[in-house]
């Protein structure tokens, strides 16, 4: 098993503002991004599983020329907010880092 953690150089999320957070990932050579863009694996509906949110709030950007993905959706909650539990949204990448990039 290949995890999405395995292939790229850099997983890491972040706020994109208070109501926003976004994943990027990162790879060091455009074969590994073609691999896990080829997979199809970073969809809206998995991350909609994996996050809790509505699949059409997902929005994924592919950036080949940077051998890029950046996934954002909205927090659950507001940054800095009583229920808020990463006011930076730095933590939030883990669920993705776990995903099967098929084939191996």
């Amino acid at each position: 098993m290949t995890r999405l953690a395995d292939l790229a150089a850099v997983l890491r999320s972040k706020n994109a503002g208070p109501l926003t957070l976004t994943i990027d990932i990162i790879f060091d050579d455009r074969s590994r991004y073609d691999r896990v863009v080829q997979s199809g694996v970073i969809n809206a509906q998995n991350i909609s599983e994996l996050y809790d949110v509505d699949a059409g709030d997902v929005l994924i950007t592919e950036y080949a020329i940077v051998n890029a993905i950046k996934v954002s959706f909205p927090r659950k909650f507001v940054s800095g907010s009583v229920l808020d539990d990463d006011v930076y949204g730095c933590q939030q990448h883990r669920p993705v880092a776990d995903l099967e990039i098929w084939p191996n």
